[in-house]
């Protein structure tokens, strides 16, 4: 049975047998938590737009612990449009420029990050996948509309789509903003643990898990939250 390793950054990840699967995914900067956990390259990552954007000490420090990582297939997720006037709008991508895909893939490399493909399918393209993967469940696409799901989650839908794993074990994820490579000073800035993305996260998860039938997960946090099976 083809299974794939999604692992998120949070500490202390709950791994399964090493028997168990045959290739690992990754989220923003939790291929550091990979290598040392010695774990092979991952096959795909995905990486917010966000880490190269400077706006806030936590995303420079996932661009630092990329330094000396590789992977597979790289997926950049962009920022979602910005809503608004159209005044708004049309300066979104002034404002975000270090979000833009030709600064993202120039601060990564230059951080000695590397990787084999590049794909920027678009935001649209992402949320399709999750409407789709979720049966278009109305709950769901309603909560991204208040708040965009996490890269995690994103990842999730992203492993799913490419329909090569017949199982999809998540592990080190806890929708807490802690992160194993690094302490998070967003955690002294919001006063809470607990990650703005949670809510839809928790839904999107659920939702992919019970329509597609593939999703295990190692960790309790997850399983107590969204229902999806232990592995």
């Amino acid at each position: 049975m083809a299974t794939l390793l999604l692992l998120g950054s949070k500490p202390e990840p709950v791994l399964p047998p090493r028997n168990s699967w045959q290739a690992l995914a990754c989220a923003n900067a939790s291929g550091r938590s990979a290598r040392n956990l010695d774990l092979p390259n991952p096959d795909f990552t995905v990486i917010s737009a966000i880490v190269t954007s400077r706006k806030k000490p936590a995303n420079d420090l996932a661009v630092a612990n990329l330094t000396g990582l590789r992977t597979g297939d790289l997926y950049f997720l962009p920022r979602p449009t910005a809503g608004g006037n159209a005044i708004k709008r049309l300066l979104f991508p002034l404002r975000m420029w270090r979000c833009q895909p030709w600064f993202f893939r120039r601060r990564l490399a230059a951080a000695g990050y590397r990787w084999d493909r590049f794909r920027d399918p678009g935001y649209a393209w992402y949320l399709e996948r999750i409407r789709a993967l979720s049966g278009g469940d109305p709950t769901v696409m309603a909560a991204i509309v208040e708040k965009q799901p996490s890269t995690g989650a994103v990842a999730l839908a992203v492993a799913l789509a490419q329909e090569r794993w017949e199982r999809v074990i998540l592990a080190g994820f806890s929708f807490e903003l802690t992160h194993a490579y690094a302490h998070n000073p967003t955690i002294e800035e919001l006063g809470t643990t607990r990650s703005k993305h949670a809510e839809t996260d928790m839904l999107v998860m659920r939702a992919l898990a019970a329509n597609s039938g593939r999703v295990l997960t190692t960790e309790p946090a997850v399983a107590e939250a969204t229902g999806i099976r232990y592995a």
